[in-house]
C-alpha cells in the first residue's frame, strides 16, 4: 500500500491568529486547526507550527500533549516548567478526560463499544502503526455512534481514548471497519476522496487546574 502521508510538501493553514479557548498564569488551551503541526519537524520548512506561533504572544508556553497534523481540536499547553511537569504527569497518570469527534466510513451498527487492540509502530513503514499482541503497547478507546447517514453511507462517532498511542483512534476504526474519513494513512482510496481532510476532532477536554485543582471542562465543536 502506497504510503501517502509525508511531510516533504508541508503547506501550515495560513496564520490568522490563535483560537484561544482559555488562558491563565498556569495553562493554556487552544483549538489547533488541521493541517498544522504541534511542535516543529526536521528542516526549516517545518518550523512552523501550533508551538512557534503561540509563544510568539505567550513566550512561556511549553507543550504538554501533541494532536496529529491531520487532527483538529483542543491542546493544552503549560506556562513554565513547572505547570508543564504537572500537565504532563497528569496525562500520563490518565487523569484528563479527552472526547473526539470522527465520521467514518459506513453504517456502525452497535451504538457503543470498546476497542482493545495493542500498537506499535511498523518501522519499514512509519509512522504507520500496526497492530502487535505480542510486542504493541496496550491501547484502548470506547466508542458512541452519534448519528448515522444511511444516503452517505457515513457514521459520525464519538471517542474517548483511553490510553494515548500514536494514531491509535485511525487504528481502531480501521479495525472496527470503518476508517475514518480523509485519512491519507490508513484509509481506502474511496474513503480518503470522501473528505478534504481528516475528520477527527478533539472536541472536549476535562482536566483539574494545576494550582486551583478545580475541575474545568473546554468545548471546540468540530467544524464538520
Amino acid at each position: 500500500m502506497t504510503i501517502r502521508h509525508n511531510l516533504e510538501h508541508y503547506n501550515p493553514p495560513p496564520d490568522t491568529g490563535l483560537d484561544v479557548i482559555y488562558a491563565d498564569e498556569a495553562i493554556l488551551v487552544l483549538n489547533k486547526p488541521a493541517g498544522l503541526l504541534s511542535v516543529p519537524g526536521r528542516g526549516e520548512d517545518k518550523a512552523d507550527c501550533l508551538i512557534s506561533r503561540v509563544q510568539r504572544l505567550y513566550p512561556d508556553a511549553l507543550t504538554v500533549h501533541r494532536l496529529d497534523m491531520a487532527t483538529s481540536g483542543l491542546v493544552v499547553m503549560g506556562r513554565g516548567a513547572s505547570m508543564q511537569r504537572e500537565l504532563s504527569i497528569a496525562f500520563m497518570d490518565r487523569k484528563v478526560d479527552k472526547r473526539y469527534v470522527a465520521v467514518v466510513d459506513g453504517i456502525v451498527e452497535q451504538n457503543s463499544g470498546t476497542v482493545d487492540l495493542p500498537l506499535i509502530i511498523d518501522w519499514p513503514n512509519r509512522p504507520r502503526q500496526k497492530v502487535d499482541f505480542e510486542n504493541g503497547k496496550q491501547a484502548v478507546t470506547h466508542y458512541r455512534v452519534v448519528l448515522r447517514d444511511g444516503l452517505r453511507q457515513t457514521s459520525r462517532v464519538e471517542l474517548e481514548p483511553l490510553t494515548g498511542r500514536a494514531h491509535q483512534l485511525r487504528m481502531h476504526m480501521l479495525h472496527l471497519g470503518h476508517p475514518i474519513l480523509g485519512d491519507d494513512i490508513y484509509a481506502p482510496e474511496a474513503v480518503l476522496a470522501k473528505a478534504e481532510r481528516l475528520l477527527l476532532h478533539a472536541e472536549r477536554l476535562t482536566l483539574r487546574h494545576p494550582i486551583t485543582r478545580e475541575e474545568m471542562e473546554f468545548v471546540a465543536k468540530a467544524s464538520f
